[in-house]
């Protein structure tokens, strides 16, 4: 698996993809993957907004950002539980999970040999999308089982939506 910003990779599918023709079905097949990739690590950001970025950064083995995003993403898990944190779709988190979303879409989308800007820009919408989505199914949660295992069915979601779209 290619590591971050390895040169030769996206060289090597820039190339293929030049070679081929711009409109070829490989090329077309490779940036919809890219794309769609970054929809759903776009998702997890509005579900939870450091899961996205911390299975990102250990995925590739990106070493004291990845703990350190690693930490966050736990933080969040647990002050997420708490009844005095705001609402997902408030200031400031209806800003922030959009942000990580872009910022994980342009990474994921970079990564598999697509436009890092369409990632940015399909990962802000799928952080949208989970943010709102995320919350009125929370939302049906709790009314079902109760604040604490919604939160906690919650956050299992994101994570393994993290590693499935990361191992891709």
């Amino acid at each position: 698996m290619a590591r971050p910003f390895d040169a030769k990779y996206f060289s090597a599918r820039w190339f293929d993809c030049f070679s081929m023709g711009a409109g070829s079905a490989w090329c077309i097949l490779s940036g919809m993957e890219s794309l769609l990739l970054g929809l759903g690590i776009g998702f997890v950001s509005g579900l939870r907004a450091f899961t996205s970025l911390a299975a990102l950064m250990l995925s590739r083995g990106v070493g004291l950002w990845g703990i350190v995003l690693g930490v966050a993403a736990l933080g969040e898990y647990v002050a997420d539980a708490s009844p005095k944190v705001p609402s997902r779709t408030a200031f400031p988190s209806i800003v922030v999970r959009p942000l990580s979303g872009a910022v994980a879409g342009w990474f994921i989308t970079a990564w598999h040999g697509g436009s890092p800007v369409a990632g940015a820009i399909v990962g802000a919408i799928g952080a949208l999308i989970g943010t709102y989505g995320g919350h009125a199914a929370r939302a049906a949660a709790i009314a079902k089982i109760g604040a604490l295992p919604a939160a906690v069915a919650e956050d299992a979601v994101a994570i393994a939506l993290a590693a499935l779209i990361v191992t891709r």
